[in-house]
């Protein structure tokens, strides 16, 4: 199973580098794919190549898709809200941040969902979709982290916490 993770230009990386990190070291395929399969420049400034379209992989091979901010109008379109509806629809989950939120809202997607749309939290984890707030990036990538599994025992968890949250040297 893949995580993509739907970049575009001006996509906040800052937001999901912590998550991508947790992913990374857990073994988990992830593939940067873009809504037309082009490199794309992120806010920040970085150049980002990608493995190609959102639409090119299979809705039932993707295990998660990560959504972050940025300024969502060039994924803001029925294409993209199609193919997150299917990847729900199969079993995937979402996890979207800041105004990648916006585009599971759009999607009706959040409809009936408890999310940083509907409540005040920072983030919100519901079965299939987690949705936070720019500054819940920390958090986020640990809700998100949580739900695939990636945490090999309790230990692990609160060591990451303690290391990511509470700025804790690990020995």
């Amino acid at each position: 199973m893949k995580t993509v993770v739907l970049l575009y230009p001006t996509s906040c990386i800052y937001e999901i580098v912590i998550l991508n990190y947790f992913l990374h070291f857990a073994g988990k395929e992830v593939l940067f794919v873009s809504p037309d399969g082009t490199p794309i420049t992120a806010m920040e400034g970085y150049s980002i190549n990608v493995s190609g379209k959102l639409t090119d992989i299979a809705p039932d091979e993707i295990e998660l898709a990560i959504v972050p901010g940025g300024n969502i109008k060039a994924i803001d379109n029925p294409i993209v809200w199609n193919c997150l509806k299917d990847i729900k629809s199969r079993g995937g989950i979402l996890a979207a941040i800041c105004a990648g939120v916006d585009v599971l809202d759009h999607a009706g997607i959040l409809d009936g969902v408890v999310s940083t749309h509907s409540s005040d939290l920072d983030v919100a984890v519901t079965d299939q979709v987690i949705t936070s707030r720019a500054n819940g990036y920390i958090d986020f990538a640990i809700e998100v982290a949580k739900k695939m599994n990636l945490f090999q025992d309790e230990a692990d968890l609160q060591e990451t916490i303690a290391f990511w949250k509470d700025y804790r040297r690990m020995q």
